[in-house]
């Protein structure tokens, strides 16, 4: 007989699996198989460190937020966003392109993974135009793709340690921003920080390039109001959102003016979330992307739960 706890956690599978995927379908565009040709491992395969991290959903979407808070300190890049995306209108659109991008370039067969990067190569090429100040800047110029790309891999694995309950060794941790940075090389970024002492020097490195404009205030406040199609969106928006903050760097969340009571409030979120994650993790396993993706190259869903051994 099923005990009250096990009963319990039955119980809230359905509702969690039902607000992830109606906050972001796996693939919205119906364009992606994550089902075959079986045995295809895409670009990383079961014995990555990349499918473990970027299957813990709490830690992506708390790291996801984290990540865009931080890029918005890059003046260049922000740029980028302030002229040619919509995001006081379609700010949830923008999010959902993101998961779909990181989870397709995970977990998806290795042409389906190819050909997006190629899309989104593609579309960097229009994406163009002057900063604030007058400096030219450019969606495929190699430096801002490193920007990003370090700011997403260092807040998805800072997620992953903050929420998945598992320790991350260094070794772990460098093994992880190595094999990530494939994607981003292959997106045309330059000088990738492969390991996490890299990663800790590029940041030092790029911190006097950066700062909050009235233009970072103004993407931080849709962001604040932005609006998750699901259930008490309000507080789910809150608490993930707050936990990203939690997640930033010391020097970022200064950059960013963070007051102690923000900084109090993203604690108390964090703690939150740490608490639900197991219940994330438990409904989700079988289903969306992960799943699919463990069963077209023959492993079981619970295997993502266990580092690779050896450890590059």
């Amino acid at each position: 007989m099923a005990g009250p706890l096990h009963l319990l956690r039955r119980a809230t599978h359905e509702p969690i699996r039902r607000w992830v995927l109606s906050a972001f379908p796996r693939d919205p565009g119906g364009m992606l198989d994550y089902d075959h040709p079986r045995g295809d491992p895409g670009l990383f395969g079961p014995d990555s460190v990349t499918w473990r991290i970027h299957a813990d959903f709490p830690g992506m979407l708390a790291g996801g937020l984290a990540a865009l808070m931080m890029q918005t300190l890059q003046p260049l890049a922000l740029a980028g966003v302030w002229d040619h995306s919509d995001f006081r209108g379609d700010l949830v659109g923008r999010l959902r392109r993101t998961t779909t991008f990181v989870g397709a370039t995970t977990y998806a067969p290795r042409a389906a993974a190819e050909r997006l990067i190629d899309r989104v190569r593609h579309i960097h090429g229009f994406v163009c135009g002057k900063a604030e100040d007058g400096t030219p800047y450019a969606a495929d110029d190699p430096d801002l793709l490193t920007w990003v790309h370090v700011t997403e891999a260092c807040s998805f694995l800072a997620g992953y340690r903050r929420f998945s309950h598992h320790e991350v060794p260094r070794a772990i941790a460098d093994r992880y921003y190595d094999e990530v940075s494939r994607i981003a090389v292959a997106l045309g970024a330059g000088k990738v920080p492969s390991r996490e002492a890299e990663v800790a020097e590029y940041f030092a490195r790029v911190q006097p390039q950066l700062a909050c404009t009235d233009r970072s205030r103004e993407v931080l406040r849709v962001l604040a109001g932005v609006r998750l199609p699901v259930p008490l969106a309000g507080l789910s928006r809150d608490v993930f959102l707050n936990a990203g903050i939690a997640l930033l760097p010391a020097w970022a969340s200064s950059l960013l003016c963070h007051t102690p009571r923000q900084r109090r409030q993203a604690r108390m979120a964090a703690t939150l979330l740490w608490s639900m994650a197991p219940a994330f993790r438990a409904a989700l396993r079988e289903d969306g992307v992960v799943g699919r993706s463990c069963r077209r190259v023959g492993v079981a869903p619970d295997a993502m739960q266990r580092w690779p051994s050896p450890v590059a």
